[in-house]
């Protein structure tokens, strides 16, 4: 067919003349919506709002080693503070008290190996100034991984300890007793790197804290380590805390919401660790301890007796303004049944719990402040093991083992 613009008569001419317009002239100037690109440019849009304000202005920038750029960040200008309920809040330096024995010996429950440092790969390169706190920064291709801007660092699944969603798979303990209240709690958490299948599922440990309505969870404070391809962009394992004070409707990893005031300087949420454990040779681990402060009411939390990162203020919950009535410890990975067969993702090292010290992943030194405020280990506990052939928990006095390798001939 000979294209609509040339020869003819007069008549002819017009037309194939407008037909000509037609097609050279783009849609939008001849008032047709070319959606793709309206939506192309408010995505863009809603991104560079999103991305000025996760990430705060930096007075230093460091480059780490494994690709995260850390912004050192004025204290006093924190993600924290763009919450309405802290906008005149004063920052706590430290806490007005301490639980009696709040700092924890190591324990030989597990491995006599003398135990390496852990630090954060960013610290190869540089430290943050006194006056500024370390914040993982946020990049454009994050948010884009997230199923909406707005979700970026919230929960996609439904992610309630124990609930035992169909996604879901946990190995977990929990102390909870009619009655019972708790103020705080410690776990020392063996560090791996477990494998993970695919970018929607991740492989964590962590504690929960929570505080409930009849039943039914409304507040929660969370911390540990987890592997999570679309919420950081790898397979490696990096520091994560979370909170939700309705529910899981909303609440926020780490820094990516406001809420939580980080005091530290040293260590930023959502950057990676080394070393990790060696299979059948030296182990690395993670001590997380949380307790309430007695005077303020603000939950803090210290990684490694070291350091006091800060507090999430007692002023966001409701329930957890006051105490947690459940303690629970554990693993958790997220299993999408790819192709109709069980993940191949790992929990912990990658195998069960029965093969013991430097093989299976752990928890130990195992605390709760009670409401006599008396600091003690575990007791009346309830396990949870949602697919034991995938995954298993073996429970001591103050210290389980845990993990699995996810899909085998006996978990198919």
């Amino acid at each position: 067919m000979a294209p609509p613009c040339g020869g003819g008569r007069r008549w002819m001419r017009a037309v194939k003349f407008t037909l000509c317009l037609f097609f050279l002239i783009p849609m939008s100037s001849v008032g047709i919506r070319n959606t793709n690109t309206n939506f192309d440019k408010k995505q863009k849009l809603e991104v560079q709002q999103q991305l000025k304000r996760l990430n705060k202005p930096a007075l230093k920038t460091i480059k780490s080693p494994d690709g995260d750029i850390i912004d050192c960040v004025d204290i006093k200008k924190q993600p924290a503070f763009d919450h309405p309920l802290l906008k005149n809040h004063t920052i706590q330096m430290r806490p007005s008290s301490y639980p009696e024995g709040f700092l924890f010996k190591e324990s030989n429950n597990i491995s006599s190996n003398s135990k390496p440092i852990i630090t954060q790969r960013w610290h190869l390169n540089g430290s943050c100034p006194e006056g500024t706190i370390p914040i993982r920064r946020t990049k454009e291709e994050d948010l884009l991984r997230a199923s909406s801007v707005a979700n970026y660092g919230r929960k996609k699944y439904d992610m309630i300890p124990n609930d035992n969603p169909s996604t879901h798979e946990y190995a977990t303990i929990t102390e909870e007793g009619e009655g019972e209240t708790y103020y705080g709690m410690n776990a020392e958490i063996n560090l791996w790197n477990p494998q993970v299948q695919q970018s929607n599922e991740f492989s964590l440990a962590q504690f929960w804290m929570t505080g409930d309505n009849n039943g039914a969870i409304i507040d929660t404070i969370e911390a540990g380590m987890m592997v999570y391809f679309d919420l950081h962009g790898d397979y490696e394992t990096r520091l994560f805390t979370y909170w939700t004070n309705d529910g899981y409707q909303s609440g926020c990893y780490n820094v990516m919401c406001p809420g939580f005031v980080q005091i530290d300087n040293r260590m930023a949420f959502g950057a990676t660790f080394l070393p990790y454990s060696v299979y059948g040779g030296t182990q690395t681990s993670v001590n997380l301890y949380v307790f309430k402060d007695n005077v303020y009411g603000h939950w803090w939390l210290q990684v490694n007796n070291k350091y006091l990162m800060g507090y999430w203020p007692s002023s966001l919950f409701s329930f957890l303004s006051n105490s947690a009535v459940r303690v629970t410890w554990g693993g958790e990975v997220v299993n999408q049944k790819s192709g109709g067969q069980h993940t191949t993702t790992q929990m912990g090292s990658g195998h069960f719990a029965e093969e013991g010290p430097s093989r299976a992943s752990y928890f130990q030194n195992l605390k709760v402040i009670d409401h006599e405020q008396v600091l003690r280990g575990p007791r009346d506990i309830h396990v949870t093991v949602t697919n034991p052939t995938c995954y298993n928990l073996l429970t001591h006095n103050d210290f389980f083992f845990y993990g699995g390798p996810g899909r085998s001939l006996n978990c198919p």
